[in-house]
């Protein structure tokens, strides 16, 4: 995150100690620290709801897909079916004999 050197962190300390004191600095360490601790974790808890939510969005695309999918198939399979039909009968009207009409 940042990159920042031990000689850095030396200066800083010195600079804190010389600024809070030597009474006040374990205590505003410590606070520092318990601060640091909630943000991490903070960051890292958004991190992993954006990560849920970009898997969600994922996951309904591929739903989403996989119903478009579907249709598409049963659409095919639909229009297959009625060009069987459409065969048989006309397979049929072609085989069949010619009956006599009967007089009335």
């Amino acid at each position: 995150m940042f990159d920042v050197a031990f000689s850095e962190i030396l200066v800083i300390a010195v600079v804190a100690l010389i600024v809070i004191g030597p009474e006040k600095l374990p205590k505003v360490a410590r606070t520092l620290g318990l601060l640091t601790g909630r943000l991490q974790r903070y960051v890292s808890s958004v991190k992993a709801d954006i990560e849920r939510e970009m898997r969600m969005e994922d996951m309904r695309k591929l739903e989403e897909e996989t119903r478009q999918s579907i249709l598409d198939v049963k659409s095919d399979v639909a229009a297959e079916a009625g060009k069987m039909e459409h065969s048989i009968k006309t397979a049929t009207d072609i085989n069949a004999p010619d009956k006599p009409e009967s007089p009335t």
